[in-house]
This record gives C-alpha cells, structure tokens and sequence, in this order.
C-alpha cells in the first residue's frame, strides 16, 4: 500500500497498469480515476484494468474516504480548512506533483466528477481529456435540500460497525444506486467504505456537493471546462437524474453526452461492456 502526504493528510494510491511506484521516466499517458461520495478508488479497479493497455492508471482515495484516513490530531486542522469541492480539487493537484506528473486525463464519478470540474477548471494545463459519470447540474429546492441534509445527517450518524457483519446489509445498502446487478465483492466494498468514510468529512461534503451554491456555481463551472469531456449517465440513475447530466452537457459544446441504459448511478459496474465502448470510443477521438 502506498501513501502520499497531500495537504497534512497520508493519501492512499495506487497504480494499475504499470508498478507502484511508477517509474518517472515513463512516457505512457495518465489516467486519474476520482470516486465518489463515502466510496474508494476500489470500485474503479475493473474500468482501470480494461483500459490498461492505453493507460497507466492512477487510482488514489480523497482526503477523509476509503484508506486515506484522517488521524485525531489533524482533525481541527481539516474542519478549519473545509469541506468545499474545489479544496479536493487543489488536494488532487498537490498528488499529481508530488508524483512528479505533468497532464493527465481524468475519469471520475458523482461527486468526484465535479472536483474533476473544478480540477479542470483551476488547472486545465494539466488536463487533457475528462470523463465525468453520473454528474449534472441541479435546481435548487429548499424544502427538498433540507430534507436531504436531515436524511443524510441520520445515514451519517448512524453507521454501526456490526452494519458491516449481517449478511444482506450489502445488498439493501446498494439498492437505491442499481438498476443492474453487480459482484457481491464490490457492494461488500461500498458498504465497508461507508462505514469507514470520516464523520465530519461524509457530513461535510453532503452540504457542499448539494447546495444553493453548487446550484449556482456548477453550471457556471461546467460552461467553462475548455478539454475534451464525455458526460455520462445511467438511465435509470435515482442520485443523479440522467436530465441533470444531460443539461450538463448542453451548457457547453465541449461536452459529449452519452446514455448508459438500464444502469443506475454505476453504469461502469452495471454495464461495462457499454460504458467502456463509449470512453474507448471518446479516447480515440
């Protein structure tokens, strides 16, 4: 397992394609795989192997999820810095650096997708191409937000370890975000990283990543985005509507847009053979 120190926290990477650590005279293109909410880079693991052969692979977990944990005396520092999308932005520059990379092209999902539009955005000199899945822009409803924050504060708050020990909690836990199925493996993987994911990271960043300001900054955001980028959304995807994605993509001519049918908010585990057809085709370009 390796780490790297970004912004005071051990950050967790790996790599798939090529070894740990890379060798810094390599000439192979990058890839940055940037998960989601409460999740990992585990579930990129499979999109990462088949695109292997064009890419070596960089998989890390941001700041406060999966293996990149927040130790009890950085906590203050961490809660005074923030929870703001764009600080993960800036986190995953500082990684790029420290590992001696100059562009790369980044594929990331959910909530990871718009800190790669922000990365985009801050930095577009070391951007090459982006693939952002199951991502848009939303309408800000009061009422609706602040039932969701109140919701999430209880999923946040009540996550006893023994969760991860009954059989079928795997399996209901990942419900609302399929619409196919997947390997057990990887829902035993979501599940574990949420109940790993820090308090004050997972509490934090629901109230950044749904917010009257994103509602206002994303779209702005996604008109600016100056790479090559393909936006895709699963049909049937109940976190982020395949319209939200869709009216992404229409904010700016950059955008491709690209439908994964009868997928939810994993089309690239529900439905790879698709997915891959469509950011193979799109890399190629």
């Amino acid at each position: 397992m390796a780490y790297l120190n970004v912004n005071g926290i051990d950050h967790y990477y790996e790599w798939v394609g090529t070894e740990t650590p890379r060798n810094p005279a390599s000439t192979r293109p990058v890839m940055v795989f940037v998960h989601g909410w409460a999740g990992s880079a585990r579930y990129w693991r499979s999109t990462a192997v088949a695109l292997a052969d064009q890419y070596d692979c960089l998989l890390y977990d941001m700041r406060g999820f999966g293996r990149s944990q927040i130790p009890p005396n950085q906590q203050a520092a961490m809660e005074q810095r923030g929870y703001e999308l764009d600080t993960y932005a800036h986190d995953l520059a500082e990684l790029l650096s420290a590992l001696g990379l100059g562009s790369v092209s980044v594929n990331a999902h959910s909530m990871g997708a718009s800190v790669a539009v922000y990365f985009v955005n801050q930095f577009p000199h070391l951007v090459e191409r982006v693939i952002l899945t199951c991502n848009g822009v939303f309408e800000y409803d009061k009422v609706a937000f602040e039932a969701f924050y109140k919701f999430g504060g209880y999923v946040v708050a009540f996550r006893p370890k023994w969760l991860g020990r009954i059989p079928l909690a795997p399996r209901f836990f990942m419900a609302r975000f399929l619409s196919r199925p997947i390997p057990a493996a990887e829902k035993v993987a979501f599940l574990e990283d949420f109940l790993a994911a820090d308090y004050a990271t997972a509490l934090g960043t629901i109230f950044t990543s749904v917010s009257k300001r994103a509602t206002e900054v994303m779209p702005v955001e996604f008109a600016k985005i100056s790479v090559p980028t393909l936006l895709v959304s699963g049909e049937l995807d109940k976190i982020t509507p395949a319209e939200l994605g869709r009216k992404a993509a229409a904010l700016n001519p950059q955008i491709e847009y690209a439908l994964v049918k009868n997928t939810g908010h994993f089309p690239m585990l529900e439905d790879p053979e698709t997915y891959l057809g469509y950011v193979k085709t799109f890399l190629q370009a």
